[in-house]
């Protein structure tokens, strides 16, 4: 939705709904968004935006199409092996997880009743009472025992197997209570399981194609690379929901195409379209812009296996990114500081500073890596959002100091498996995560399984550790900015900008809010939307 406010209201505008059903008073109100910096021309937006969330009555019935940006013949209902916008939101309407990050980021039980603990290294999970899979079989512990356990067997492959390698045990003590082992304590647990990878799944399951889950849509279509149909779920356990009969998803790799399909009315949401197409989508009637700044980012990766270090250090002097910010991102977004960490944040270490556009410095580490005069290819794709205009900016940079980039843009289709991870320079787009924990585990720890750059550094590994067992927030705080400065300084992925999300929507869309876990309401709100009559 179209936002007159500060970026305050992206992250915060959920309190002020829930103070007004509360029942503060306007007076109380205003003094609640003053106290946090608000304006109060732009209080008054805000005010008026929350009351009309709390306002409106959601309706029942419809049939939603989305158009996301790339699907592959690897698309899966494999939550496990879900590492993508598109396996996601399917698996975000099929599944639920114990617990679920809301619109602050804080856990909230989902399949979990309870989540307990003393020491933060055992964990006892409570499941909730009365919730069957599509199939009819009641939720028990088995089930949880599996999923978890699945991250652990090699031969799943799971996406998160680094992270689920800290669990040492998991076992079922009666019907309804999971116990969980941690090798270590960590406190971030209640996060980790509300990650999309850790859905729970059905004891036994081996064909995932069928999508059976506990989640508030029942598979009805699901054809890889092409697209999938779920349809309510009426024995739904959460009351009232979902909204929608049903819900479409399928992708259209060319954002100008995805915009055409908005406004031609062949779809109601256009997902991540380019800053260059918002103006176009807001002055068409029926048709907004919903922006949120959750922390994903679109990087250039450079393998540290494939390059010398010379040229990782003169590129990160070559990017300019105040003008991939104000050019390439049209404004929606700010500037990186080559590290994961956004400043949506609580631990983003605001005084590790970017490094400084500087073509002279970066030419002179580009003739020690002796890289002058020959032609070096960049893969860039529709896939990573804003990543060809981000290689032009880069390109039309080391031309003026004799560095040939090639830009070779490949097709979105396909990119994640073909090129992300592979090619020697490429880009990648990264969902935001919750805590620095996971992301570092995911992509900077020695045997991270995304690791982009192949970042190695048996220091920054006992950190992690170090950190992840730390109840005292202030030396935790500490070791993250250290981390952060080591991934900015070492690693080879360079993050120019965080970047503000703008997804196309049909004006009849309703009950969109932001989310720490990424756009599409931390990719689910098939559950929560509805289509306004």
């Amino acid at each position: 939705m179209t936002d007159t406010v500060t970026n305050w209201t992206n992250r915060d505008a959920a309190q002020v709904e829930d103070a007004i059903r509360r029942g503060a008073s306007r007076r109380d109100l205003l003094k609640l968004m003053l106290a946090s910096g608000v304006a109060l021309s732009a209080g008054g937006a805000l005010l008026g935006r929350a009351e009309s969330a709390v306002a409106a009555t959601p309706v029942s019935g419809g049939h939603m199409k989305v158009a996301g940006v790339s699907s592959s013949n690897a698309d899966t209902l494999d939550p496990a092996k879900a590492s993508v916008a598109t396996d996601y939101i399917r698996c975000c309407s099929l599944y639920n997880r114990l617990t679920f990050i809301d619109s602050h980021g804080v856990p909230q039980m989902e399949l979990a009743e309870k989540l307990d603990t003393k020491d933060a290294k055992t964990w006892t999970v409570t499941l909730r009472k009365g919730v069957t899979f599509h199939d009819g079989k009641a939720l028990t512990a088995d089930d949880v025992v599996f999923s978890l356990k699945r991250h652990l067997d090699p031969a799943v492959g799971s996406k998160v197997a680094k992270i689920a390698a800290q669990i040492s045990e998991v076992k079922a003590t009666d019907a309804g209570t999971v116990e969980i082992v941690l090798k270590a304590a960590n406190a971030d647990l209640p996060y980790i399981l509300g990650l999309h990878h850790f859905m729970i799944v059905q004891d036994g399951t081996t064909d995932f194609s069928k999508g059976i889950g506990t989640g508030a849509f029942a598979l009805e279509t699901f054809e890889p690379g092409v697209r999938s149909i779920v349809k309510k779920n009426k024995n739904y356990w959460k009351p009232g929901l979902p909204h929608l009969d049903s819900f479409e998803f399928f992708a259209i790799g060319d954002d100008n195409a995805r915009v055409n399909a908005l406004l031609a009315g062949d779809v109601q949401f256009a997902y991540a379209i380019n800053p260059r197409s918002a103006k176009l989508v807001e002055a068409q009637q029926g048709f907004q812009i919903s922006k949120s700044t959750s922390g994903n980012y679109t990087n250039l990766n450079i393998r540290l296996d494939m390059n010398k270090a010379d040229f990782v250090t003169g590129m990160k002097h070559l990017v300019d990114r105040e003008q991939i910010v104000t050019a390439a991102l049209r404004g929606f977004g700010e500037v990186g500081n080559d590290q994961p960490i956004s400043p949506a944040n609580f631990f983003h270490d605001a005084n590790l500073k970017p490094k400084a556009f500087d073509p002279d410095k970066a030419k002179h580490y580009f003739e020690k890596a002796g890289v002058l005069g020959q032609s070096i290819p960049v893969i860039a794709s529709d896939a990573a959002n804003n990543s060809i205009d981000m290689a032009m900016i880069m390109q039309a940079s080391g031309a003026d100091i004799g560095l040939k980039l090639d830009v070779q843009r490949v097709p979105a289709d396909g990119y994640w498996d073909k090129y992300w991870l592979k090619a020697p320079i490429h880009f990648g787009n990264i969902n935001p995560r919750p805590t620095p924990d996971i992301y570092f585990s995911l992509l900077y720890s020695s045997d991270a399984p995304w690791n982009e750059s192949q970042y190695k550094s048996p220091k920054f590994d006992s950190m992690l550790l170090e950190a992840r067992g730390m109840l005292d927030q202030n030396k935790r705080r500490e070791i993250y900015n250290e981390m952060q400065t080591m991934i900015a300084d070492e690693a080879g992925t360079i993050i120019p900008a965080y970047i503000t999300n703008a997804d196309a929507v049909s004006s009849k869309v309703k009950g969109l809010e932001t989310n720490p876990l990424g756009g599409m309401m931390g990719f689910a709100m098939a559950e929560y939307i509805w289509l306004e009559a």
